[in-house]
């Protein structure tokens, strides 16, 4: 199935049910499907042809959405463009991935000024919500456009969309989704995600991520999305509470803020079915203090771009059996068991499948894993191990049972003194501190050990804490090898336009002028 093949299923299911809800703004499954064939209509009328790129560059929208909708029915390729990188990141993906049109909100006119002169191959944009300077407004680019665009075949392995790779160790490839890969996610998601009552989703991570994945997935089983501009409080807790949400994702770090506003048991989240959460580790204290808040509603994925967001899951009845069933508590570390059609293993470095409970790269295979990236046979070569394995850049094990544990990413790694350390069981530690908002923790350069272990924390208003204390935790937890030789307390930890922290910011001011990084 092509991904317009869900949206057309969900308007199937009931045309008249609102598939987007934006403030006062309303819109039917419907009143999409017409606007989508005009969309393509005026796509193929203006010289766009199947296969080609395009992308849309807007806060989360009802306009933004139809547009994605009309590239996928003039059979083109969609390329997400968050709002919220930065413009050099968002000139590099145009360019990298030949995007050939691009649709636009006015609040942006500026930078699409510089995408313009820097990335050549562009040569049509469209303003969403007015004329441009130099641009139609969508409303008159579309105007005379009736009827239904021409249908394209559903081949399996046309290319459908080009994610990035999440770019923050530098600037994202392009990843290569096919409808089968899309089709894989979707199926996947659903037959473990089923809806027990009409689905309602509330949107307010940015729509071209993870987010706007689950919407994509959601549309097919008819559900309607309450479109909010961002992650904000107590705005999205009010949401869920008037529209009787059934699903929301939101990036850990995202419900540590939700967890720490002072009205947040004020709500009634009772609607809840599935609330996700993926793109980085939980602190476990905060998940027992999610399902407190939530209820029995919390479930995880694993994925990413190149195996996109189900290679495992953890589902809410599996979360309550490891809260309240003595001797199932570590399992609330793990990220769940293989999802349906996707074989994972543990591989060392050669490519060999290694036995359950020793470390290694978690590799998965089958149909979610993409081709390759975009016009880049290099970087493909170097996740494709033997036999068909992707390598997912993190490093975990598994256990007798299945349950997969992420020990962290691979690039992530401290060697200190010759020990191997992992960041991310010193963060959950870390996290466990009362005062604590959110950490990282990254090795620093130490002319002994080579690499000394530091943790940089963001604490929570109002709040406070001293080195000596929490390396007195660590400590008490995890011994003197893993502790931190230093702490430092930051306003705000650096985070990328998805919500994850970015150490790469971090330890670059640490790094600079070293001859070495590592």
């Amino acid at each position: 199935m092509r991904v317009i093949d869900f949206f057309d299923r969900g308007a199937l299911i009931d045309q008249n049910r609102a598939f987007m809800i934006d403030g006062d703004r309303q819109q039917t499954y419907r009143e999409a499907q017409v606007l989508s064939h005009r969309i393509a209509r005026a796509l193929l009328a203006a010289g766009y042809r199947r296969g080609e790129s395009a992308s849309v560059y807007s806060h989360n929208d009802i306009s933004a959405f139809d547009c994605v909708l009309g590239i996928f029915r003039a059979g083109g390729v969609w390329v997400p463009l968050n709002a919220r990188n930065a413009v050099p990141e968002n000139c590099y993906i145009l360019d990298n991935v030949d995007v050939q049109v691009l649709f636009y909100h006015s609040s942006f006119e500026d930078n699409v000024a510089v995408f313009r002169e820097k990335c050549p191959k562009i040569r049509l944009c469209i303003c969403l919500d007015k004329k441009g300077k130099a641009a139609p407004w969508l409303e008159d680019f579309i105007a005379g456009h009736e009827g239904e665009a021409p249908f394209f075949p559903d081949m399996p392995t046309d290319v459908c969309a080009l994610f990035g790779s999440g770019g923050t160790t530098g600037f994202p490839k392009g990843v290569i989704w096919t409808n089968l890969v899309f089709e894989t996610m979707a199926m996947g998601m659903l037959a473990l995600m089923p809806p027990r009552k009409p689905p309602v989703h509330v949107l307010a991570a940015p729509m071209t991520h993870a987010a706007g994945g689950l919407m994509m997935v959601l549309m097919a089983i008819g559900a309607t999305n309450v479109i909010l501009p961002g992650v904000k409080f107590p705005d999205l807790m009010q949401a869920i509470e008037k529209h009787k949400a059934t699903y929301l994702f939101l990036p850990p770090t995202a419900i540590y803020v939700m967890l720490a506003q002072p009205d947040v048991r004020k709500y009634d989240y009772s609607s809840m079915e599935h609330f996700l959460y993926a793109a980085a580790p939980m602190s476990v204290d905060k998940l027992r203090e999610s399902m407190d808040v939530f209820g029995p509603v919390m479930c995880q994925l694993y994925g990413q771009a190149e195996a996109p967001f189900i290679c495992t899951f953890f589902s809410q009845q599996e979360h309550v059996e490891a809260l309240h069933n003595q001797g199932y508590e570590h399992r609330l570390y793990s990220c769940g068991r293989p999802a349906l059609s996707v074989p994972l293993e543990i591989l060392d470095d050669d490519g060999n499948i290694l036995p359950r409970g020793e470390k290694g790269e978690i590799c998965v295979r089958g149909n979610l894993v993409m081709p390759g990236y975009y016009k880049n046979p290099k970087a493909t070569a170097e996740v494709h191990a033997p036999n068909g394995w992707h390598r997912t850049g993190d490093i975990g094990y598994q256990d007798d049972e299945g349950w997969v544990y992420i020990v962290d990413r691979k690039k992530d790694m401290i060697i200190s003194g010759g020990f191997n350390i992992y960041p991310s069981e010193i963060e959950q530690v870390i996290w466990s501190h009362a005062a604590v908002q959110d950490c990282a923790v990254i090795g620093v350069p130490d002319e002994k050990w080579g690499e000394s272990v530091k943790a940089v924390i963001e604490l929570k208003p109002g709040m406070a804490s001293t080195e000596d204390e929490i390396i007195a935790l660590c400590k008490t937890e995890l011994g003197s090898v893993k502790s931190p030789k230093t702490v430092e307390f930051w306003d705000q930890l650096p985070r990328s336009a998805v919500g994850k922290v970015r150490k790469k910011d971090i330890r670059e001011k640490f790094w600079v002028g070293q001859a070495r990084r590592v």
